[in-house]
């Protein structure tokens, strides 16, 4: 009886660590639209939100949603708040040093700059970017002076106020800035491919967990799911795989 008492108790602790291992906390900024962001009900949305949760759905995960500062989101990453970053993060060799990605789920996509006149100086003047970002560093790697800020709506606003020329950003970000500006903002200089697109970044002890991403990525590349998806939320001349 004692063997079977034991036994059960065994099994249940197992079980219940099994169970455990199914959730997995989804690291992201929550203020890059269309990519993610935060809606009027205070919950994380946009086109990781809902590709995420399908991306869990497919691969029998249970997964939680934690929002963080950009700036922090690697750290934050390898410190164990959190098990994946979900965040409009490009692939690029920097990064990869310290972190693993799943395969890309958005294809390499283009950059660009957004000012208050057409003819503003990219090449020389200053541009705003996010820190920590490959439009920041593709700044810094011109003659520009690079104007470095925590949030994309900071960027932005440096541009409205003057402090900055330009912004250079992801194009999908920017374009509803440019369309829903009334005029005030226009596309500037020449459209820039940087990174090799957009993926899941995770600790590279989780090999486990990267194999199960990139299956359920590859089944939503397969069926045309993710097409759908990168359509619905950043319009039907988004480039697709």
């Amino acid at each position: 009886m004692k063997k079977l008492l034991l036994a059960t108790a065994v099994m249940a602790l197992t079980s219940g660590a099994a169970l455990a291992q199914q959730t997995v906390r989804m690291g992201t900024e929550g203020a890059y639209p269309p990519f993610n962001f935060i809606n009027d009900a205070g919950q994380v949305d946009g086109f990781e939100r809902e590709m995420g949760d399908e991306l869990c759905k497919r691969a029998g995960l249970t997964c939680e949603w934690v929002t963080t500062d950009w700036d922090s989101i690697i750290p934050n990453l390898q410190s164990g708040n959190y098990d994946t970053i979900i965040a409009g993060m490009s692939i690029t060799e920097e990064r990869e040093k310290v972190l693993d990605f799943t395969q890309n789920y958005i294809p390499p996509a283009t950059s660009a700059y957004a000012a208050l006149s057409a003819d503003a100086d990219v090449a020389g003047g200053v541009v705003a970017a996010q820190v920590g970002t490959i439009q920041a560093g593709h700044v810094a790697e011109t003659g520009a002076t690079l104007l470095e800020f925590a949030t994309p709506d900071e960027t932005v606003a440096a541009v409205r106020n003057g402090e900055a020329d330009a912004v250079f950003a992801d194009k999908d970000y920017l374009v509803p800035v440019v369309e829903e500006s009334n005029g005030e903002f226009s596309w500037a200089g020449e459209e820039v491919q940087l990174g090799g697109g957009v993926g899941m970044g995770l600790r590279e002890s989780d090999t486990e967990l990267k194999e199960k991403f990139n299956t359920a990525i590859q089944s939503m590349k397969d069926d045309g799911t993710l097409n759908e998806m990168i359509k619905k939320w950043f319009g039907a001349e988004a480039v697709v795989f």
